[in-house]
């Protein structure tokens, strides 16, 4: 009977239990009844009685409960990426390659080509890549921006000079409607998979790899497939294309990466990777 007394005694003095203050002491000394949403449950817990207050809120129901696990169920599959040491290692590469070498070049070449020159060189670039948004607007039955597409497509690269000016936005306001693969296979529901960073382009995820081959079979700026229209035969004129066209595009957004940087605060790879991730989940649901 005494180990008996002994064992429960301990058992109430060092679990925790919870009070719940059905009655409250007025300033004249006497008990008054305190309604059911005003009452307070405390926790007593430990050799020291310690007591902090529940907050209703944490008295989770199993449907609150089940929330709660969702949610951190949510986060941990977020945070998944097996590939971080190379991520972060391939992130200070292209971080590294962008300050020392490609800003210097870009800068450069902007002293040397005007504005006006570059822009235009842009707006051809990007009038010829029609085929990769037509075609991914139609996969997501997007039939009145496809037909946009193929409005802008039209007017640009006639009254437009080959696409080297933009009438068809001045003039007759039809708007840029950027899809590609990547985004399709969002819209039929694929998984971002794992992130990755890739040389020089930097931040991707396995979908939007998937995605770029199938942008390239389409883009008449690569030499894969025997697509008649294409421009590059050899894959050397592709990375000429590729080089020349993050240059050109480099010089008309100087300093936009360097003011992002300053966000970051001292871990860049988190942060790029945050950054490109929510971008992407915006241009799918859009």
């Amino acid at each position: 009977m005494k180990n008996l007394i002994i064992f429960l005694f301990i058992i109430i003095t060092f679990n925790a239990c919870s009070v719940t203050s059905h009655y409250k002491v007025t300033e004249n000394l006497e008990f008054e009844y305190v309604n059911e949403k005003d009452r307070k449950t405390y926790e007593l817990f430990g050799k020291e009685r310690a007591i902090k207050e529940i907050q209703k809120d944490s008295l989770t129901s199993n449907d609150e409960f089940e929330d709660d696990f969702s949610d951190e169920f949510k986060d941990a599959k977020e945070s998944m990426d097996p590939l971080e040491p190379y991520n972060r290692v391939m992130t200070s590469f292209n971080d590294f390659m962008y300050i020392n070498f490609l800003t210097p070049v870009a800068k450069g070449y902007a002293e040397v080509v005007p504005e006006e020159a570059r822009v235009g060189i842009s707006n051809f670039l990007h009038n010829i890549t029609f085929p990769i948004r037509f075609v991914n607007n139609i996969l997501q039955f997007k039939i009145n921006y496809a037909a946009e597409e193929l409005g802008r497509f039209a007017v640009n690269s006639t009254v437009g000079i080959l696409g080297f000016m933009d009438p068809a936005k001045e003039s007759f306001n039809l708007e840029k409607r950027e899809e590609d693969f990547g985004q399709t296979l969002g819209y039929y529901g694929v998984g971002e998979g794992f992130h990755i960073v890739l040389p020089i382009y930097g931040p991707s995820n396995l979908r939007d790899v998937i995605g770029s081959v199938g942008d390239n079979y389409i883009n008449p700026l690569t030499d894969v497939s025997s697509i008649k229209y294409k421009i590059p035969d050899r894959p050397e004129k592709t990375l000429g294309i590729t080089v020349f066209s993050t240059l050109n595009r480099t010089s008309l957004n100087l300093g936009k990466y360097e003011n992002l940087k300053k966000d970051a605060i001292d871990d860049l790879y988190p942060f790029l990777k945050d950054i490109y991730t929510q971008n992407r989940e915006k241009l799918i649901k859009e």
